[in-house]
């Protein structure tokens, strides 16, 4: 699991967003995001985009943690309830898996255990190892 963790170094954007890798094994993942004003929109709330790239970098970790370069060819988003303090967690666990395509669920729940938004994602497992990257 080093080299997964290694690899989230190297996520500016994740690092930008502070979002935390709580957490990672073979299939899953676990990140976390303390909501800041810089995640508000304008109608006092988290911003979908941040809570999308929560969700999606619990998705990466998640399809990554096999060593092997995991890119994303669909995803979808439902955003469930509105929240605007506190901590978001972003839980992604693998549903399926084939030598070239898997897929995830992702839950977004706040500090309450509250369901955010759920995400499903899928993947396209690539030759490459993640440390060729």
């Amino acid at each position: 699991m080093e080299r997964i963790k290694e690899y989230f170094k190297k996520d500016m954007f994740a690092k930008h967003c502070g979002i935390v890798l709580m957490e990672v094994s073979k299939g899953s993942a676990k990140v976390k995001m303390d909501i800041t004003p810089d995640h508000i929109n304008g109608v006092g709330i988290v911003q979908g985009g941040a809570i999308f790239t929560l969700a999606d970098l619990a998705f990466a970790m998640a399809s990554n943690s096999y060593g092997t370069v995991a890119v994303a060819i669909n995803v979808n988003i439902s955003f469930i309830k509105a929240i605007n303090k506190g901590t978001l967690y972003a839980q992604a666990s693998e549903t399926s898996m084939n030598p070239k395509l898997a897929t995830y669920d992702v839950r977004v729940t706040d500090d309450a255990d509250n369901l955010i938004a759920l995400f499903q994602g899928m993947v396209y497992r690539k030759e490459k190892k993640l440390e060729e990257v």
